[in-house]
């Protein structure tokens, strides 16, 4: 059978050797942590309401506005991990190593989500009514894939996500201004570190099985790339600010994600194409060239924005 010609079934069936030998080692090398372990649980006390603690006031918050923005949307990020584990679990199957695989990634994602709600009401970070509505709003309308049954697609899509993730919460820990935040986040990021390497290296079998479909699926993805927490609400104005921080920007996007993900898998170098998939690799290096201007530019005018305010102090 063709590369061409394989059905969805027929490449989890071909990949599952590839998640068996990757899923074990997963297990060798992820180290167990507790989440209650990095909450400064001393600083914790009672809110108003049923036990008639003390009301949150912003000024109780010790975050600037920015850390405060980019840990909402990380942790409203982690919280729709039920519809994540539906997308993959149906498509990736409860069965076998890719079951397997599901489960425990599904498992400790759901740390993550743990770990930074606690940290932000035990400090008292952000006000936990308004932190409360948001979660609802944005579990409420759930996550859909943007290319529903396709193995590779999703495939391209967690590996650059992961990573994307990575370095958004490394990012988050160091402009926090709290040494247990940046801990805390730093923790997570092996995490996401991991489960990046997972799907990198499952990436790298699924080029090397249909090449064609892989660069094709790898293009797609990377020009249509959007966070897993794009529906929070009032997303773009919160990323905006993200990006002017530095958190997670247009040059971080290239040089921190796609590059490495990239130039590990030799993607662009790739001589074993045809077809669709050279037209794929022509439209995916010219949409990272662009973007790499982009993020210059995009650079370029912040620095420029940050000099005048600078100087009007």
């Amino acid at each position: 059978m063709t590369a061409e010609a394989l059905t969805t079934v027929d490449m989890l069936r071909e990949l599952e050797p590839v998640v068996e030998s990757n899923l074990n080692r997963h297990l060798a090398v992820a180290q167990e942590w507790f989440p209650h372990e990095y909450v400064p649980w001393s600083q914790g006390r009672d809110f108003d309401g049923i036990l008639d603690g003390q009301a949150w006031e912003p000024e109780q918050s010790k975050l600037s506005d920015v850390a405060r923005t980019s840990l909402i949307v990380n942790l409203l990020t982690e919280d729709n991990l039920p519809s994540y584990h539906h997308e993959i679990a149906t498509l990736f199957s409860r069965d076998g190593a890719w079951g397997t695989w599901v489960h425990r990634w599904t498992a400790e994602e759901g740390r993550h989500g743990i770990a930074i709600r606690d940290y932000l009401l035990t400090t008292r970070a952000v006000d936990p009514v308004a932190l409360e509505r948001a979660r609802m709003t944005h579990m409420s309308a759930g996550f859909a894939n943007d290319h529903p049954g396709s193995v590779l697609h999703s495939i391209a899509y967690v590996s650059f996500q992961e990573l994307a993730t990575r370095v958004s919460h490394r990012n988050t820990g160091r402009i926090s201004g709290d040494p247990i935040c940046d801990q805390l986040l730093a923790r997570i990021a092996q995490d996401e570190n991991l489960h990046m390497v997972f799907y990198r290296r499952l990436l790298g079998a699924a080029f090397e099985l249909a090449p064609n479909r892989a660069m094709r699926a790898v293009c797609d993805v990377v020009r249509e790339f959007q966070m897993p927490g794009h529906g929070i609400e009032n997303f773009g104005r919160k990323s905006a600010q993200i990006a002017m921080a530095g958190v997670y920007d247009p040059r971080s996007h290239h040089d921190e994600v796609l590059q490495p993900i990239l130039k590990t898998l030799r993607v662009l170098d790739r001589t074993d194409l045809s077809g669709d998939g050279e037209l794929a690799r022509d439209e995916l290096a010219a949409f990272v060239a662009d973007l790499d201007q982009a993020a210059t530019r995009f650079t370029e005018r912040r620095d420029s924005i940050r000099a005048r305010a600078a100087a009007r102090q």
